[in-house]
Formats: C-alpha cells, structure tokens, sequence
C-alpha cells in the first residue's frame, strides 16, 4: 500500500483502485506520544457492546452505487471509539466555539460534546469560548459541565453566543496555548472550517498536542462529501409551516398567490425538499436552475395558466435566486460582504413580489391578492427536531472519539449511512449544490408541474457541465440519503 502525506491530508492507496483519504493524527508530527487504555473498556454503557471499538482498517466508501469493473474508489477512516487513546483523562482541557449563523440543533451538539467528554472519558474540564473565534482572544470562558449543559438541547440558537469573523490565527492559538487547551471543538460552516485548518496547520507548526476537530453546520446543506447536514432536516419540516400558512392565503382568496423566501445562498436544498414534502408548491425557483420571468416560457406565464386552472398558486423561491435578475434592475448594485465573506443579497422575495404585482396589474382582467412570508429567521433559531437531535448526538460523540484517539484536523460528518473522519480540505473544497439534471430536480419538476425555465443552449450547457458527485440525490452514479 503506497501513501502520500500533507499538513491536511494523507492519501493511502490499495489494491483494485482503493483510495483512502486519510486525517492527520498527533503522532504524525510527535512520534513520541505515550499511549492510555480506553476508558469504554469499564464504561458499564459499553460494557453488553459485542464490539465497541472499531478496527484500525475500517473506512467507508464515498461511492457506493458501482459496477463490476469498477474501482473501489476514494474512502475516508470510519468514526468510533479506539483501543488506545492519546490523552489521560485528567490531563485533557478542552474548548468549544460556535461560529457564523445559527442554526437548529447548535445547543445539542455543545451539550452531548460534554456529556460525552464527561460519561466516555471522564474528562470534567470543558471550556465555552463565548462569541465565536473572537472569544478565544477577546472574552471570557464559560465552564461547561453535565449540568451547565443537561436542558440546553431544548432552546435554540447556542448558549456560547457566535458571530461572523473575527479569525486571527495567531491570537487565537496563542490563548489555545496560554489556556493550556489540549482539545478544540469548532463547529461552523464552510467559512468556519476553512479557519479551523488554519488553525490546525498553525498548531502543528508549533509542535502542540492539540486535536482539532469540527462540526460541520450549514443549514443549507451546502457542505460537500456529507449525506447532510444538522439542522437540515429541521429546517424543511419548518418550512412547511409558512409553506402551508402561504397555501391557506392563497386559497382563501380569488386569484391568491403566496410567496415564501426560504433560506439558500448558493443551494436550494431546503427550497427543492420543502417543495416536495408540502405538494402545496406550485414552482419552486433555486439558485441553481435560472429563470426569466416575461415572454414565451417565462415565469408569468406560467402563473397566469396555474391561476386559471386552480384559481391559486403558490411559490417558493430560494434566497440566492434571480439575483442576476434583480442586479439587472438595482442600478448601482454593490459586491458587499459580510464578515464571513458571504456576499450580501439583495431581497429576492421582495423584489419578485412586487414584479408579480406590477405584471398582473397590467391585466385587468385577472387582479390578484399575494401575500409574501419570510420565516428566515424563525427556522435558523427553532430548537432542533427528533432526527436532528439524534444526529447531533452521534456527530458530538464522533467527534470526542476522534480527538481522544488523538486524530487531528477532521471533520465529522456522514457518508453513505456512516460516520467518518473527514479531512478539512475535502469539506472546504467547494459547495455542495443541487444538480439540476439530476433525477432529484426532475422529481420537483414532476411535482409541481412547473417547467424548467430554461433554454435550448442552457439545457445542453447543463447537461455538458462537469459535477461531483451530490450528497441528497440520486442517480446512476448519486444516491438518495
């Protein structure tokens, strides 16, 4: 078996194609490091467990829709406890920072972070670095314990408070090294993870026992390598409240349309699977697929046949599309960002409700009620649903395994069913998007009748375009989560 080494990732190959795209490991770069049994081994939890620990050769295949000539492909290090660890339980400090917008389901994995470190490993010294990356240089801790931490799960938003910004990879490894931190937890998107191996890189530098880990949290689910996200599945379920408060407006009035802006930057993830869950939705519009809204095949006139079939209509339309649409019309439209880096968007639903109302008041024989709901906000700061909570739990606890058995610069995540540790590069690489010729997007299309909006040339530049692989969908070489 060959291998290749980096500061983020070490690529091990094998027969029949086999690639595994390892995580780097403390001993990496401290050879030295002493080694402790597990303290499962007398955990009285694990004590009816046929097999506890996992193997050191266990990984998980990224692809699992193959033929017989296929290569085994690219693989990533199964999650779990190991025999060993590489911090005495005493000895262990640790940290947790939540970064970048909220999210459902950001207290449960704070807390099962705790109970995990504490119940598993017996490890009682768990800082809260309050505010996001700034917190670790600008403000004080907070001590996180079983009881701090025991109803959090309950509550929205994060009890560590976040913020957009604020990285400077220096201060905040320097109070990693003054706090005598041994453990850091980050949990944060694309953004966050892109400063999380910052941080990793610049802790290996200088030679710390420190394990880096992260939580990947996007709402958006725009995460690649991942089957999703935390938060994700609370997200659609919510959605359907202003899909249905949109549905019931529109039907009670003669020629009523509801407009709901749900939350997707760059993806339409919960858009295209709260679409498809409420049958309510009449069009659904994502960054993804572009529109145009006059002429032959265009927006209106779709609108204009649905409300003389059904006398209502509902549309759902995703933060980030027809932005080049609204740049066109907004002279003097600037590239602004936020601290994130996130370009600002304008308002979308706003701006093609009023487009709606503009057009229809042209035709006088058609005049139309339209209501317009926003529940941006409501969703990101709801607690996390059934599933979400599960899923944190197992997230947290992979997490803890991970740093414990003294692997560094990961992210946890799941892949095809499976918990794994992923290297910080492959989860930063680019995002994750619907692919619109994809059998997932003609399911939507299928469902709510709605046509494709696009060209002759756009369809064939799609179909030409070049896609990874998409977690959330399927095909002959996707799969359905």
């Amino acid at each position: 078996m060959g291998s290749q080494n980096n500061y983020q990732m070490k690529v091990a190959t094998g027969e029949f194609g086999y690639i595994l795209e390892d995580v780097p490991h403390l001993t990496d770069y401290i050879p030295d490091l002493p080694t402790y049994p597990n303290p499962l081994r007398s955990n009285p939890a694990y004590s009816v467990v046929k097999q506890y620990f996992v193997h050191m050769d266990d990984s998980i295949p990224q692809k699992i829709v193959v033929h017989k000539d296929t290569p085994r492909g690219v693989h990533f290090r199964r999650a779990g406890p190991r025999q060993k660890v590489y911090f005495a339980s005493d000895d262990v400090r640790a940290c947790i920072v939540t970064c970048g917008g909220l999210c459902p389901g950001l207290n449960t994995v704070i807390r099962e972070i705790v109970h995990s470190l504490d119940y598993m490993y017996g490890v009682n010294q768990v800082l809260g670095i309050d505010g996001g990356y700034r917190g670790f240089y600008s403000k004080n801790t907070i001590t996180l314990t079983p009881k701090v931490t025991n109803d959090i799960h309950k509550r929205g938003g994060t009890i560590l408070g976040t913020s957009r910004g604020g990285h400077d990879t220096m201060k905040i490894v320097d109070s990693i090294q003054d706090r005598g931190i041994n453990q850091v937890y980050i949990i944060g998107g694309d953004g966050t993870q892109k400063g999380a191996a910052v941080i990793y890189e610049e802790i290996r530098r200088r030679n710390l026992t420190v394990a880096v880990a992260g939580i990947p949290k996007t709402i958006d689910n725009d995460i690649p390598v991942i089957d999703r996200s935390f938060g994700f599945d609370t997200a659609v379920e919510e959605a359907q409240r202003a899909i249905n408060a949109a549905h019931v407006e529109a039907e009670s009035a003669e020629n009523g349309i509801g407009v709901v802006k749900l939350m997707g930057r760059y993806s339409g993830f919960i858009a295209m699977y709260a679409t498809l869950a409420s049958r309510d939705v009449d069009c659904c519009l994502i960054p993804e697929s572009p529109f145009y809204l006059e002429g032959e095949g265009g927006l209106f006139q779709y609108m204009e046949k649905r409300l003389k079939e059904n006398g209502h209509m509902v549309l759902v339309i995703a933060e980030g599309a027809g932005q080049e649409l609204l740049a066109a019309e907004i002279q003097n439209s600037k590239n602004e960002q936020d601290a994130s880096g996130n370009k600002l968007l304008q308002d979308v639903g706003l701006w093609i409700s009023q487009r709606i109302k503009d057009h229809f008041a042209k035709l006088s024989k058609m005049p139309i009620t339209l209501k317009y709901i926003d529940p941006t906000y409501m969703i990101r700061a709801i607690p996390s649903n059934a599933s979400d909570n599960v899923y944190c739990t197992l997230l947290a606890q992979s997490a803890v395994h991970g740093a414990m058995a003294g692997y560094t610069g990961f992210t946890v995540g799941l892949v095809n069913g499976r918990h794994t540790y992923i290297p910080f590069n492959r989860i930063i690489e680019r995002q994750n998007k619907v692919v619109i010729t994809d059998r997932m997007w003609a399911r939507l299309l299928s469902s709510t009748n709605q046509p494709s909006f696009l060209g002759p040339k756009a369809v064939v530049a799609a179909k030409t375009e070049e896609v990874p692989p998409t977690q959330l969908l399927d095909d002959a070489d996707q799969k359905t989560n």
